[in-house]
């Protein structure tokens, strides 16, 4: 059985990502519900589990040192993000992903490319590959 909560992740970081890259070098605020879809609270007012899951994505990705932040807007978006130094020379970099047959494309190439398919494989060797590279930039 598939693990639907590393899918989501692997969207949520390749939708994360190429909407910093498209705004690069401004800073953003970064919603949730700009990535995930809007997503209604339960019952007792708390954000959903889809809701949270992304929002910690987010911030996997500033512990990683994918993306900066200033601060948290409760539990619904970040402030004045942007892509770290790291990411935005790794998503400017040719990537060779021989599963993807991408002809030399660089990393966001292959992640926008990804997202337009909305193959949950495609996206996850996007987002692997992406990773694994970034261990040459630590």
């Amino acid at each position: 059985m598939a693990d639907i909560h590393i899918a989501d992740f692997h969207r949520d970081c390749a939708s994360i990502l190429a909407l910093l890259y498209r705004s690069f070098p401004r800073k953003i605020q970064l919603f949730v519900d700009d990535i995930a879809g809007p997503a209604e609270p339960d019952e007792f007012g708390l954000p959903s589990p889809r809701h949270n899951a992304c929002f910690s994505t987010m911030l996997w990705l500033a512990d990683a040192q994918y993306l900066s932040y200033h601060s948290p807007i409760r539990q619904e978006a970040l402030d004045q993000v942007t892509l770290t130094h790291m990411s935005f020379i790794l998503l400017s970099s040719p990537a060779q992903i021989p599963q993807l047959d991408n002809g030399g494309h660089t990393h966001i190439d292959n992640i926008r490319q990804a997202l337009k398919s909305g193959a949950s494989s495609q996206l996850q060797s996007a987002i692997l590959h992406l990773f694994e590279q970034s261990m040459r930039y630590r």
